[in-house]
């Protein structure tokens, strides 16, 4: 094979989507560690907490996220596809009346929103809702 021009842009761009596809499970691992870390590895059930997040959101630098937790002593919410994947976390008190939450969130593009609550009984819920971004919030 001659290296030419044209053959070093097609290898250059095929490694440039190759190391891209690669950076997604890193990202997806920092998910998985900060979900173990907040639960301190303890099964994770559904059910008792609800997330509502957009199904499209025209820009990835304020998505509008809620959840609604009866029963939770804090809530962890987390984008699977970002950089960083903690976004947020709320604890709430026993004096609290209302265990819910909503914030804006920044997503790099599209991805899945996950939040995690501990319960009063020293339980861990999960709910996760996947957002399509069609203007990237980090960096695009």
């Amino acid at each position: 094979m001659k290296l030419t021009r044209r053959n070093m842009i097609a290898i250059s761009s095929g490694a440039a989507v190759a190391a891209s596809f690669g950076a997604m499970p890193a990202f997806a691992s920092l998910t998985d560690d900060a979900i173990a870390e907040f639960t301190g590895g303890a099964d994770v059930g559904e059910g008792a907490l609800s997330l509502t997040a957009p199904e499209i959101a025209e820009n990835g630098n304020t998505v509008p996220v809620s959840f609604d937790a009866p029963g939770a002593v804090s809530v962890m919410l987390l984008a699977a596809g970002n950089p960083t994947p903690k976004v947020a976390s709320f604890n709430f008190g026993k004096l609290n009346p209302s265990h819910s939450a909503s914030t804006r969130i920044r997503l790099a593009g599209t991805q899945d929103v996950i939040a995690v609550a501990k319960m009063e009984d020293g339980s861990f819920q999960k709910a996760q809702a996947n957002v399509k971004v069609t203007i990237g919030g980090c960096g695009g």
